[in-house]
């Protein structure tokens, strides 16, 4: 297999994993910002503002990391699109005085691919695969509802015989009032480096974001609301598709066709947004929808638009467990599943001694 044929399997092996990435294509590692818990991606593909006892939730917002989650495992996996598969895996520890920590692992696996020639010939198959390492740390503040959290990520990729590796830091902080139930949230994600690049001299940028966002559950209401905004450090989203450009100007008089600056600069900002919504049905079963509109815009098809950009799943406890399942449709080639485990360690050992018989 020749040097240019290998650099446009990359290529194609990058952009197909970037589809949830409001800049994908641009960037390496954009496995990075695949949703990874079924219930982030139930809730449209973002939910860094919502804090509660959900270990999957801290991967997309360290500070999200609580002592409730203390000797937790969390677990994840996803069924992607052309026999592509991804997933998580995560343990956190509380420690007095010190702060929350948890250690995880995020793989993505491509499958297997025939290795060919320029004319055709195969030569066996060969796989491409990456993962990141990462350590969390969050701690409050003075005691306060604000949190602060870090995560170090050490990232492996390995595509046929090319093989990189990188390092890359999340920042994120959440404040959080209980009492009204609203939250809100920062994150910065991705600043790092590709210290290996997969052909000498040729190193890629990482895709660094900046995200913020806010939830809010009414009281004595059963629903949650939430509200991400997204890339915060670039403004025009839009994508222009080469095959199928907008019409400037009239076909028949050759007039140029006037542009509604009002309706380009909703569509701009919208395209920032992540919207979804939790029922809480019972305090073991919810239901949950989300609304990705920059998903939606640049994978429906004109002619049948379908469900391109929506998604939903529901989640429940059942013993010491708490599963979720997540659907998000990102075209009408079809949708990705999502499944999610998590448990507390601490629920499997009893608490109650007995006190040795008095002689």
């Amino acid at each position: 297999m020749n040097i240019r044929r290998i650099q446009f399997l990359l290529f194609a092996l990058i952009l197909t994993v970037s589809a949830n990435a409001q800049t994908g294509g641009n960037n390496t590692y954009e496995f990075l910002n695949l949703p990874i818990s079924a219930r982030v991606s139930a809730l449209g593909g973002n939910l860094i503002p919502v804090k509660d006892n959900d270990l999957n939730v801290s991967l997309i917002n360290p500070s999200l990391l609580s002592d409730s989650m203390s000797n937790n495992i969390a677990l994840s996996y996803i069924n992607y699109f052309a026999d592509i598969n991804y997933g998580y895996v995560a343990y956190a520890k509380h420690f007095d005085n010190i702060g929350n920590f948890s250690a995880g692992i995020h793989y993505l696996d491509y499958g297997k691919f025939i290795r060919a020639d320029d004319v055709g010939n195969t030569d066996g198959t060969f796989g491409a695969s990456e993962m990141s390492f990462n350590l969390a740390y969050a701690k409050s503040i003075l005691d306060t509802n604000l949190t602060v959290g870090v995560t170090l990520k050490t990232i492996y990729s390995q595509l046929e015989s090319y093989t990189s590796w990188g390092s890359a830091i999340d920042l994120g902080a959440t404040y959080v009032r209980p009492s009204h139930g609203f939250a809100a949230a920062v994150v910065v994600k991705n600043m790092g480096r590709q210290w290996k690049p997969y052909v000498e001299g040729n190193r890629e940028k990482l895709p660094f974001e900046i995200q913020i966002g806010i939830s809010k559950k009414p009281k004595h209401v059963p629903f949650r609301f939430s509200l991400v905004y997204e890339n915060l450090e670039k403004w025009d989203l839009t994508y222009i598709d080469p095959a199928n450009p907008p019409l400037t100007e009239d076909p028949l008089t050759g007039e140029p066709i006037k542009q509604n600056k009002g309706k380009i600069w909703g569509d701009k900002f919208m395209r920032h947004m992540v919207i979804g919504g939790e029922f809480i049905i019972t305090k073991n079963f919810f239901l949950r929808a989300g609304y990705n509109y920059q998903r939606r815009k640049e994978l429906k098809i004109p002619e049948k638009r379908g469900a391109a950009g929506f998604s939903f799943g529901f989640g429940f406890r059942i013993y010491k467990f708490h599963i979720s399942y997540g659907r998000a449709v990102y075209h009408l080639a079809g949708p990705s599943n999502n499944f999610s485990v998590s448990m507390d360690l601490n629920s499997f050992y009893s608490k109650k001694f007995k006190s040795p018989a008095t002689p």
